[in-house]
């Protein structure tokens, strides 16, 4: 069954239950948005969207931006996961490689692109703007119309209310109100999913302006996660999950269950604070995150059965700060990768009973193959299709080196010296040849100091010769990823090397810029 056809037969059993509550505390039940899927999706097949077209999706979480991305994906497109805000150069890269046939984006960015006024607000607060305008593409906008966005734009409020035939198809016949249409026919698989193995989704992770990556899920590797989730997470009708995460807000809507979205940049006591307005039952943060809200609410509600850590790995200290914020909760870690989701889920007590080197990941949850250097490969359901531009995959090489207790798996280091930051794998050596381009910078290397607080690492650019920090600051968001500008960036008179080959030392490194 594909991941839309599973979203929309839940969404026909429980018309009337609530879906979503949005940051704003608006409530969007299951056949309003079943109704709004099924409406935006024959809207876009009448406009011309076609079977493995891209749309470039630069919609912030939201009501909205759910029913758009799922409305795509009905409509036999691909999501294509933008982010404006990693710079003209690096966007235009993205751009080359994704060749999309759309764009959808919210007005405010639009107009944020294009009016000379906001781009000059954008641009001192460190944010370069791409002018979404000027791409040769389709174009969907959300919310109100403002000056900026092309004339030629689909509102997705037109697509919302205005009926669409679509040619040579049945006609969905959608009835303005979802609820007293429970026969609503779905024996469509030609268009709702058409081929599970075609590609549904595109999420870029890191690369240069050279070479941009960026994987490749289908509907059947996502349907392959969101099943391995709820085995571990049980959910279903009752349970609230408050998250901004759509790869967990997703199974949530599959399970029956309410997807509780945070307002964007939700402050830690505004997200405690919800935590207990909407008895909300599920929950994750990124582990800098959670030490921020048990800052201010050192416990968490009551309601809570599952307080859910993921995207860096979770220091000891904030696990022990959960346990104890939310003793009648089961907290757990996910280790994953953006190529195969989830990898692996460990409870805190585990972790904390682990007594050896290394960080205790638990129990696989895809096929592992421990090479004889130590590096983790992983296959199986979950895995992505690939890299887009390169060949399908049927293993990934993680580059983190393991060892297996039984069939359990222990992180003991990173091959490639990969960095966590939030949610971002940041890989210097996809970055630092192309910093050793610019004018001044003889070499450079990308060091990762942890910080033993939050469990994130604080990213330090190291570079000999004549450039200066200042000047380096303001070239650097025109030539890499904007999630990897480091937090620091120090001008040495040398490098330590080791060996004959004068092979970077970069522990010895690390050692002296800490």
């Amino acid at each position: 069954m594909t991941l839309i056809r599973r979203l929309l037969e839940q969404a026909e059993r429980t018309p009337s239950a609530v879906a979503l509550i949005a940051g704003d505390d608006t409530e969007l039940t299951y056949g309003e948005l079943r109704h709004r899927v099924l409406a935006v999706r024959n809207g876009l097949r009448a406009n011309g969207l076609r079977p493995g077209d891209g749309v470039l999706f630069s919609v912030r979480p939201s009501p909205d931006s759910l029913v758009l991305a799922l409305a795509v994906v009905a409509a036999g497109g691909v999501v294509v996961f933008a982010d404006p805000g990693a710079g003209p150069e690096m966007f235009a890269a993205r751009l080359r490689l994704a060749d999309p046939r759309w764009s959808a984006a919210e007005s405010g960015l639009y107009a944020a692109s294009r009016l000379r006024p906001v781009r000059a607000l954008a641009r001192r607060r460190g944010l370069l703007l791409p002018d979404l305008a000027d791409l040769p593409l389709r174009h969907i906008h959300t919310g109100r119309r403002l000056p900026g966005v092309p004339r030629s734009s689909l509102s997705l409020h037109s697509l919302l209310t205005t009926p669409h035939a679509v040619p040579d198809e049945p006609d969905l016949d959608l009835d303005p109100d979802p609820d007293l249409d429970p026969d609503l026919d779905l024996d469509l698989d030609l268009d709702l999913g058409l081929d599970p193995d075609a590609p549904a989704a595109v999420i870029f992770t890191s690369g240069t302006t050279a070479k941009p990556r960026a994987v490749v899920h289908t509907q059947a590797s996502l349907v392959a996660a969101l099943d391995l989730f709820r085995e571990r997470l049980p959910l279903g009708p009752g349970d609230v999950v408050h998250t901004d995460q759509l790869m967990l807000g997703i199974p949530t809507l599959a399970s029956g269950a309410r997807w509780s979205m945070p307002p964007l940049s939700a402050s830690p006591t505004r997200f405690a604070l919800q935590l207990r307005e909407r008895r909300v039952t599920h929950t994750f943060c990124v582990p800098v995150h959670l030490a921020e809200i048990l800052d201010v609410e050192p416990s968490l509600p009551k309601t809570l059965r599952y307080v859910l850590l993921g995207a860096a790995p979770a220091p000891a200290a904030v696990l022990r700060r959960a346990i104890e914020a939310a003793p009648h909760a089961e907290v757990l870690s996910v280790y994953a990768m953006t190529e195969i989701l989830p990898v692996a889920i460990a409870s805190a007590s585990e972790k904390l009973a682990h007594a050896g080197e290394g960080d205790y990941l638990g129990a696989p949850l895809a096929r592992v193959r421990v090479a004889p250097d130590g590096e983790l490969w992983l296959s199986g359901p979950n895995l992505c299709r690939g890299y887009l531009g390169d060949p399908p995959l049927t293993e990934l090489p993680t580059g983190d080196l393991v060892r297996l207790e039984g069939d359990r798996l222990v992180l003991m280091g990173r091959k490639k010296d990969m960095l966590i930051r939030g949610k971002f794998n940041l890989y210097p050596g996809l970055y630092e040849p192309a910093i050793t381009t610019l004018d001044g910078v003889d070499d450079a290397a990308i060091i990762g100091v942890p910080d033993p607080e939050t469990g994130d690492e604080q990213v330090v650019l190291a570079v000999t010769g004549t450039a200066t920090p200042d000047t380096l600051r303001r070239r650097l968001p025109h030539l890499i990823d904007h999630a990897a500008l480091p937090d620091r960036i120090v001008v040495l008179p040398s490098f330590p090397y080791t060996g004959r080959t004068r092979k970077l030392d970069r522990a010895s490194l690390k050692q002296a810029l800490q």
